[in-house]
């Protein structure tokens, strides 16, 4: 049974930081395609930062380069996603997701968004 659950969203100050964390059930973070998503109101979900562990590959927008990291705890089975210098357009409910179809590529999970499996989301607003 594949299940993720994030969570660590919340109301941060532009220029703030926040640290998302997303513990995932099921399967094995190495043998994964998993990153994270977000969606702002009214515009489409967008691939924010994603990796895959066995080849130790990651894709990142352009947009939050140099802000944004993943990271994982293997022993507790989770992903976080830090982000520092948050800016008002950060603001959206954010997703963890994962792929764990062999033939779908880092790029096709983060750009096209071809995740088979999602997190519930958690909502982040970057105001002042």
């Amino acid at each position: 049974q594949v299940q993720l659950v994030e969570s660590g969203g919340g109301l941060v100050q532009p220029g703030g930081s926040l640290r998302l964390s997303c513990i995932v059930y099921g399967f094995t973070l190495e043998h994964s395609k998993i990153g994270w998503f977000r969606q702002a109101p009214g515009k489409k979900r967008e691939g924010v930062l994603c990796i895959n562990w066995s080849e130790n590959s990651t894709y990142y927008a352009n947009n939050v380069r140099g802000r944004f990291t993943i990271s994982a705890d293997n022993a507790k089975n989770t992903v976080y996603l830090q982000m520092n210098s948050l800016k008002p357009e950060d603001t959206a409910v954010y997703n963890c997701g994962v792929d764990l179809r062999e033939k779908t590529t880092l790029r096709g999970v983060c750009e096209l968004c071809e995740v088979d499996y999602w997190g519930q989301g958690t909502q982040v607003t970057v105001s002042s």
